[in-house]
């Protein structure tokens, strides 16, 4: 009944399809085979058209992240030519080939544009051979433990930017987006990772403020991907030997099964030795943690009196300040009152001896000024002011009338300031014989 589907099956070389055959979406045409390589290589260069759409917004490129390892190379490939067999993954950073060992590196720019190249280009025929396209091993990645709760990327990345450039830094979470206390730190250069690895190694690095520091351990990397391939095993001896007999429960009362309880016990020995010591640490941290608490809570108190005793100084010295400032301004007011005292004393003093020595000048200028005064009147009476005239002759004969001059002016008590006591307004009396001689003439 086989033979009879001979005539249907399509054993010959392949054909060019027909008008009627149509290429299936997917790659496949009607038949249900694969396109030719050409095919392959048609679709893979209507890549290069959109590569701009596989870079994230923000994305860092021609990273560590984005560098292929290239194995199982032919002898005499150049750097040119490895670039020409990733020329439609755009454009490339780091090229290195080894020709002698045959394999080389190369750097695209984004991470996704890698992973197209990588699984396009991986186990693809170069010049009669396979070659190998891997993700190359990031000598600069750093992988962070005990992070604390509340620490994200952008903290972290915060955090050890101090070290170095970095190109990545994330934190690793649950399925349900939980911290797991782990994260990843990749640097663009390897001293910045060593640097960094070096400094939290010898120091206690605290990203917040729980003072539980972190550690730093070079990153180990797998292929979770990929992973290992039955064309890949190294097919040996030990390989034959092993694989004579296929997967199969033991079964009970054989030596296999025997020797297969016996690991079991021993990997069952071995998890309760791993959770018997998950709990010692568990409970070593938290007893940890309590001592810690209590012992900030006795150094919260401590700076609290600390600050306590420093605020009373502060206020003691403020006082003293205080009544230091008090008393300057006690004694300048002293000083000044003083000094007012001293000006009104002297204002005092220097008033009486001017008043001292007016009264002195009123009296020695008196006699003159009473004669002044004296004259002016009798001139407003007109009476000459000459003095010998009031006496008649210069002779002897005269000497009554001097004697009469030098008679006390105004002795009446009436008027002092009279003459001749303010009886008739006579300086001299009532006018004797002196005053009416033959060559006389009356004055009055």
């Amino acid at each position: 009944m086989q033979g009879n589907r001979g005539p249907q099956q399509n054993h010959g070389p392949n054909r060019q399809p027909g008008p009627v055959e149509q290429r299936k979406p997917g790659g496949t045409n009607t038949n249900g085979q694969q396109p030719e390589h050409s095919e392959h290589c048609s679709l893979n260069e209507a890549l290069t058209l959109d590569l701009q759409s596989f870079r994230k917004p923000g994305e860092k490129t021609f990273t560590q992240r984005s560098r292929l390892f290239v194995g199982n190379l032919p002898t005499g490939v150049t750097e040119e030519d490895l670039e020409k067999m990733f020329a439609k993954y755009g454009q490339a950073n780091e090229i290195f080939v080894n020709k002698e060992r045959g394999f080389g590196f190369i750097r695209l720019e984004t991470r996704i544009i890698a992973e197209i190249a990588r699984a396009e280009l991986d186990d693809t025929p170069f010049r009669g051979r396979p070659i190998r396209v891997r993700f190359a091993t990031h000598g600069a990645a750093l992988t962070v433990k005990n992070l604390p709760e509340f620490v994200s990327n952008e903290l972290l990345e915060e955090a050890f930017a101090v070290f170095g450039q970095i190109e990545r830094a994330v934190i690793i979470v649950d399925d349900r987006g939980r911290p797991t206390g782990k994260g990843i730190v990749e640097y663009t250069s390897k001293p910045a990772a060593r640097k960094a690895l070096d400094k939290c190694s010898d120091g206690a690095y605290l990203l917040t403020a729980f003072p539980r520091p972190i550690t730093v351990e070079p990153m180990e990397q797998f292929d979770e991907e990929e992973g290992l391939s039955e064309k890949l095993i190294n097919k040996n001896q030990q390989y034959h030997k092993e694989r004579e007999q296929p997967p199969r429960f033991a079964q009970p009362g054989t030596f296999e099964y025997e020797y297969a309880m016996r690991w079991k016990a021993l990997m069952e020995m071995e998890k309760q030795q791993y959770e018997m010591v998950d709990r010692n640490m568990k409970e070593a941290q938290e007893k940890l943690e309590a001592e810690m608490e209590a012992a900030r809570h006795e150094h919260q108190v401590m700076l609290m009196r600390q600050d306590l005793l420093r605020r009373q100084e502060e206020l003691r010295r403020m006082e003293e300040l205080h009544s230091q400032e008090v008393q300057k301004r006690k004694q300048a007011e002293l000083r000044q009152e003083e000094e007012r005292r001293r000006r009104e004393e002297e204002m005092r003093m220097r008033n009486e001896e001017m008043m001292k020595r007016q009264q002195e000048g009123f009296r020695g200028n008196f006699p003159e000024n009473r004669e002044q005064d004296i004259r002016m009147h009798m001139g407003g009476h007109g009476m000459p002011m000459n003095r010998n005239s009031l006496g008649g002759n210069s002779g002897p004969a005269g000497t009554p009338s001097m004697a009469a001059e030098n008679a006390p002016l105004m002795p009446g008590p009436g008027n002092a300031n009279m003459p001749g006591g303010g009886q008739g307004g006579f300086p001299r009396g009532l006018p004797g014989p002196g005053d009416y001689g033959p060559n006389k003439q009356r004055r009055f």
